[in-house]
């Protein structure tokens, strides 16, 4: 049969790969290597972002000492990192594919230059038939620079590769209509654009893992706004993960109908990137208005009312508008002090083009 897609990210949760003790689920990890060779096997290119690092470290490391959960989590994380990846490596290896470990960290979706560096690294790896898993470098990432979870990172690797569809693996079958501990709840199968579903999720997180359904839910629309399909199923299934490559239909899970329109590579890497905004542009009620319009507008320093903090030429800075609301994000042509010469002139370069623009 005709495969539907090509290459496509799987995020597999802390929560699918974790035993009830808190340890690594191997038996299960085996399963999902399984699967995953299939699929490359038949020629689709798979990235996978993979948590499980502490639990895989917890089980090795017995502190002598009463550690902070910060502590705790750098420990087992950097301990497990080592395992984990070893592990898959193994179990790739007897299905004679090669794997490579990509760590990466909020900061280094920030600028440009180590977005397309990060991108320029998997697409090698791809191009030579090599899976590239991928996690936070939780050892040295502190909480406030922190992913809100796995979820969020796939959602930037799957938008910055240009996958056609992003599958997060949870440990239930989906996004329920109700309590999924409810047996009159059923798991909505479609979930169209603009669709609010807030009302129906249960704000609980897992026991395991940082990231609740809400957050799934807003990462999954987001990405499904730039023409990706997403899918939430269950990854403790068996064969979960050819089944919906392959029988789609049949196969329960939550799937997010991706935007028809196509959105630009800048652009995707801009709207994911509003919290490493550097500084801010006030604009006055007429470029506002301006920006609202349907004509394709950039940001004249004839437009600016003011310039808040420091920023270099390619950082990201938020736009916000004359009633001080933010509503959008974009890369700066100049730094802040270029950006404060120029402000309420005429005749002068745009700060922000808008090419480089995202407005929420």
């Amino acid at each position: 049969m005709e495969q539907q897609f090509s290459r496509i990210a799987v995020k597999v949760g802390s929560n699918v790969l974790t035993r009830r003790d808190g340890t690594l689920d191997v038996t299960r990890m085996s399963a999902l290597v399984d699967q995953i060779a299939e699929l490359h096997k038949t020629g689709v290119e798979v990235i996978l972002v993979s948590s499980g690092a502490v639990a895989s470290g917890r089980s090795e490391v017995h502190s002598s000492k009463k550690l902070d959960s910060v502590d705790q989590r750098q420990l087992f994380s950097a301990v497990g990192q080592a395992k984990l990846i070893n592990r898959y490596y193994e179990l790739f290896r007897e299905h004679g594919i090669p794997v490579g470990q990509v760590l990466t960290m909020k900061e280094n979706f920030a600028t440009r230059r180590h977005y397309l560096n990060q991108k320029n690294c998997m697409t090698v790896m791809l191009e030579n038939g090599v899976i590239p898993i991928v996690n936070e470098n939780d050892t040295i990432s502190v909480s406030e620079l922190m992913f809100t979870d796995n979820d969020e990172l796939s959602g930037l690797i799957a938008s910055m590769m240009d996958a056609q569809a992003l599958i997060i693996l949870s440990n239930i079958d989906g996004i329920y209509n109700g309590s999924p501990a409810d047996p009159a709840s059923e798991v909505i199968r479609e979930i169209g654009q603009g669709k609010d579903l807030s009302s129906y999720i249960q704000t609980s997180k897992s026991s395991f893992g940082r990231g609740g359904m809400l957050t799934k839910t807003n990462i999954a629309r987001k990405v499904a706004d730039e023409g990706i399909t997403v899918i939430i199923a269950n990854g403790k299934r068996d064969n979960i993960l050819v089944d919906l490559i392959q029988r789609p239909e049949s196969t329960l899970c939550t799937r997010f109908t991706p935007s028809p329109e196509p959105v630009s590579s800048v652009k995707k890497w801009i709207a994911h990137s509003e919290g490493f905004a550097k500084g801010e542009l006030h604009i006055n009620y007429c470029a506002t208005e301006l920006l609202f319009s349907d004509k394709a507008v950039s940001i004249l320093p004839v437009g600016i009312i003011d310039v808040i903090g420091e920023f270099e030429k390619d950082d990201i800075v938020r736009i916000v508008d004359f009633g001080g609301k933010p509503i959008g994000v974009g890369k700066a042509n100049c730094d802040s002090t270029q950006a404060r010469e120029a402000m309420g002139k005429h005749g002068k370069k745009p700060v922000v083009h808008y090419d480089y623009l995202y407005i929420e």
